[in-house]
């Protein structure tokens, strides 16, 4: 069933949106209007999640394409309209909104009271390999989410971050229109552009979108900042960690393990990578870690047992790993990660994202491109052996009494020339901490797993709760054998730091 068209018709292109949005960036902000009718304001979740999308009114379902459009309608956490066009022939037409889009039978609503103009909250696509399932949804500010070969969303990514994990509160942009490209006959990639805006900038973006086992999303940004931004996140990534192996923190629940994601892992400029295992700490945490020319990065579910989660209702092991892959060189900067108190796993706490060294100023224009990667692992695999496990506890000897407080690390790497190592190797685990003495240390091999096990433990020295940097690899006659396990470790207070 066609759309019904709103105005008329005008050319565009990628050029003509960055002229768009420098122009937009060269006015004063705009708060976007956020008003819905009472009875729209009034739904609650059960109410909003039975509005459906009627899918004989998906965009392009007539032209037997590989792709079609499916939009949201606004209500609950969503209630800023964005403009919704399509570009067919160079020309970009905007699509209005239709009570007919959507069965709002189950919600309450009446329809005829509904304004003409209300808008959409944002758009899902679907693929021809399944109509019914989406590949990929932008929702909500800036936010969108992918899927993989395994059918299951997770963590999100988001056009931009402002002040992340400042101590004042972060800004959040939003994609204020969409335009959808009309893909060519027998296309499997689809291509979206988007216009953001905030306070502090304005932005025009590009998305090729390409399903498959790994859904793979090209980007490029342009950004044009209205005033001096402090702190800004290029690529940043979304994502949840409540408990897991190496943090039982909060680990009330009949699960083994809860979280989207389990490290942030990086590859960089010099070529080495490096594995960072999430925590859900007490008290926010931030870390920047300073490279140049990034080769990549992303939060990554690594741990992809379902006995690890036992949960059948939400999968955890089925979540996307989201892999950014810079397509030039970024210069100096840091990727930086924030961490994030939960107690609840509907909550995300942890961000990740490029923060380029220089600070943006007004009238400057920022060019970024990158591609974003959705599927359980990254698409680049280092030559060296991965940490597939990290668990911690209580240290000190099994069957001697304890004489003071240690806490127990054992990290797990397998992969990479690990399994090629004869009887005779010698393997040495090389740690280092910013505090406190490192003891007990042993890596042996690991043949569950065809890997190596390295544990320590550390025993904090002073009466500090600051947390301890952890650094660890495995070497033999000199070769790195594995990755660089950072971790950041927070010691109990004195008080609370039993050994007997």
């Amino acid at each position: 069933m066609p759309l019904v068209p709103l105005g008329k018709a005008h050319p565009f292109d990628y050029a003509w949106l960055k002229g768009q949005a420098r122009a937009l960036a060269g006015r004063a902000h705009q708060p976007a209007r956020n008003s819905v009718p009472k009875a729209i304001e009034a739904l609650d979740w059960d109410q909003y999640q039975s509005i459906r999308f009627r899918q004989d009114h998906a965009l392009w379902r007539d032209e037997k394409l590989r792709f079609q459009a499916q939009f949201f309608h606004l209500g609950l956490f969503y209630k800023t309209p964005v403009r919704m066009f399509e570009v067919a022939g160079g020309q970009a037409q905007e699509l209005a909104y239709d009570p007919e889009m959507f069965d709002h039978r189950k919600s309450g609503l009446d329809t005829k009271a509904l304004p003409k103009d209300l808008g959409f909250a944002g758009f899902r696509l679907n693929f021809h390999t399944d109509w019914t399932r989406d590949v990929a949804a932008f929702l909500g500010a800036s936010y969108f989410r992918a899927v993989g070969g395994e059918w299951q969303y997770g963590l999100s990514a988001r056009g931009l971050a402002i002040d992340t994990g400042m101590s004042r509160p972060e800004e959040f942009p939003n994609f204020v229109a969409f335009w959808l490209e009309r893909p060519a006959p027998q296309s499997s990639t689809v291509t979206v552009y988007a216009l953001l805006d905030s306070p502090s900038v304005a932005g025009a973006y590009r998305f090729l979108i390409t399903p498959g086992e790994t859904l793979v999303m090209d980007v490029d940004a342009a950004l044009y900042p209205r005033k001096p931004i402090e702190r800004l996140g290029i690529a940043p990534c979304t994502s949840m960690f409540q408990f897991g192996e190496n943090d039982k923190r909060m680990a009330n629940d009949w699960r083994p393990e809860i979280h989207d994601s389990d490290g942030l892992q990086m590859w960089t400029g010099r070529g080495e990578w490096i594995w960072r295992p999430l925590a859900n700490p007490e008290r926010l945490r931030f870390n920047a870690y300073l490279d140049e020319n990034p080769r990549g990065f992303g939060l990554m579910q690594r741990d992809r047992d379902f006995d690890h989660y036992q949960d059948d209702g939400v999968f955890y092991e089925r979540r996307p790993s989201l892999w950014v892959e810079p397509k030039a060189g970024w210069g100096k900067g840091s990727v930086q990660l924030v961490e994030i108190p939960t107690i609840d796993e509907t909550f995300d706490n942890i961000v990740a994202f490029w923060n380029p060294q220089d600070k943006p100023q007004p009238g400057q224009e920022l060019l970024f491109g990158y591609r974003l990667h959705w599927g359980a692992d990254s698409p680049v695999k280092p030559g060296v052996a991965r940490c597939v496990a990290t668990r911690t506890g209580i240290g000190g000897i099994v069957g001697q009494p304890r004489k003071y407080f240690s806490w127990r690390f054992a990290v797990d790497f397998a992969g990479g020339d690990l399994a090629l190592l004869g009887k005779d190797a010698v393997v040495e685990p090389v740690i280092t901490a910013s505090r406190g003495k490192i003891e007990i240390t042993s890596a042996r091999p690991l043949h569950s797993i065809r890997g190596y096990r390295a544990m320590f433990d550390l025993r904090p020295t002073d009466e500090s709760t600051q947390p301890i940097d952890l650094r660890l690899y495995l070497r033999c006659n000199g070769q790195a054998l594995t990755e660089t396990w950072l971790y950041q470790w927070d010691p109990p207070a004195p008080s609370q730091r039993k050994f007997a």
